[in-house]
């Protein structure tokens, strides 16, 4: 398996460094910048499997380097982890609402930080490479089509899979409803906000089984994640 690429986004140099030469030796090919305008060139030229993004960075600020990632096709699937010395809730959430898949404040451990980078790709890789996902206790092949629950096949129609696909690869993570909007039907796409709410419900009713939890979450005034139950 090659080894994973990681955009690490940090103009702290010392700090950099020292990230770095620890991702080098857990395997990592590591690519690193300080700067916001040159994270979004090397992202889009050469596709990271994750990117470490500082939330205070030169030129482009970390959290519009994040927003430019997710709007991006290239890019919009590629986990970002948010570096911040910001500690409060309203920044935490703000950072995820933009479409941050985790945070980590600093003063952090590399320890600590590699585990929650490798625990994000572990997440991420089987979608990557075509493989099963398992969440709980549904399997989606993404090849095959099938998606599976307690060892009954479920039926969906393909926009409420490529729906669950999505939430599946992302399991936990809230997304708005334009949020999904840009990833299932293309952020070019004219249908209503309303329209996801319907597909919402419809795989809802599609995974549903007789003493079994709902795996959608609602949440209230951001949107939907998806769960192990």
């Amino acid at each position: 398996m090659p080894a994973p690429k990681l955009l690490l986004v940090e103009d702290d140099l010392a700090l950099a460094e020292l990230v770095e030469y620890r991702f080098r030796g857990e395997g990592y090919a590591v690519r690193t910048t300080g700067d916001g305008d040159e994270a979004l060139l090397l992202a889009t030229e050469d596709v990271p499997d994750l990117v470490l993004l500082d939330w205070m960075i030169g030129g482009t600020s970390g959290i519009e380097v994040c927003r430019r990632l997710r709007r991006n096709k290239a890019t919009a699937h590629v986990p970002i982890i948010m570096l911040t010395a910001r500690s409060d809730e309203e920044d935490r959430v703000r950072g995820l609402e933009i479409g941050a898949d985790d945070y980590v404040t600093k003063p952090f451990s590399p320890r600590e930080l590699i585990a929650r980078v490798g625990a994000v790709l572990r997440r991420v890789r089987p979608a990557l490479a075509g493989e099963t996902l398992v969440v709980g206790d549904i399997s989606l092949d993404p090849t095959a089509h099938r998606v599976v629950r307690r060892g009954q096949v479920m039926k969906f129609g393909p926009t409420e899979f490529r729906l669950l696909k999505h939430l599946m690869e992302h399991a936990g993570r809230v997304f708005s409803r334009g949020q999904l909007l840009d990833a299932v039907w293309g952020s070019g796409s004219d249908i209503e906000l309303r329209t996801v709410d319907v597909h919402i419900r419809r795989l809802r009713q599609a995974v549903a089984l007789d003493g079994a939890a709902d795996p959608i979450r609602t949440v209230r005034s951001a949107g939907y994640a998806f769960e192990a139950v």
